[in-house]
């Protein structure tokens, strides 16, 4: 779907099906790092099918396997809202830039809640793909921002902890008056 396009009450009701599965904020296994896999199998392969599914109907860019309870070092994600979804299976980053850009980012796990976060503008990740072999991704702007924010998941770090204090007194009285 592309952005001048709205979704169809079919794509909203799949979407709202979709964010049902995924933990919110308070939920302990979200503070929880998830544990690296020995390789990927059929079950791996597996739950990567299902994390693309629902990231599909989420119609969001990015899920980490923590955010749905399972404490693998797995998450999908695609850079462009119609782009292709990758998985990564025990990603690392392996290398930060020097420079530094903030954005606000949304977080499935903290719906309706955008919070500035500062992240460097080009990464370089290691894991291997869903067949289980090495890649190294080289990333900038905006891609890398949304592999940070994934690897952040898996190492139980939420928006919220890269906020400035006052706005995350900001957003956690907004999640109180939700």
């Amino acid at each position: 779907m592309t952005t001048a396009e709205q979704p169809s009450p079919e794509q909203l009701a799949r979407r709202e099906a979709a964010l049902a599965e995924v933990r919110k904020y308070g939920d302990p296994v979200l503070r929880e790092r998830a544990r690296p896999l020995h390789g990927v199998d059929d079950a791996v392969r597996a739950q990567i099918a299902g994390m693309r599914r629902l990231l599909e109907d989420a119609m969001e860019a990015g899920l980490a396997a923590t955010q749905l309870g399972i404490l693998n070092r797995v998450f999908v994600y695609r850079v462009e809202p119609d782009g292709p979804i990758h998985a990564l299976v025990n990603p690392e980053l392996e290398w930060v830039g020097s420079h530094v850009e903030v954005a606000e980012e949304g977080c499935l796990s903290i719906p309706g809640i955008w919070i500035e976060v500062s992240r460097p503008v080009a990464i370089r990740v290691r894991g291997l793909d869903q067949d289980g072999e090495p890649v190294l991704i080289e990333a900038e702007m905006p891609g890398a921002r949304v592999l940070q924010h994934e690897l952040d998941h898996l190492d139980g770090v939420l928006t919220l902890d890269r906020a400035t204090k006052a706005e995350r007194r900001s957003a956690l009285r907004e999640l109180r008056r939700r």
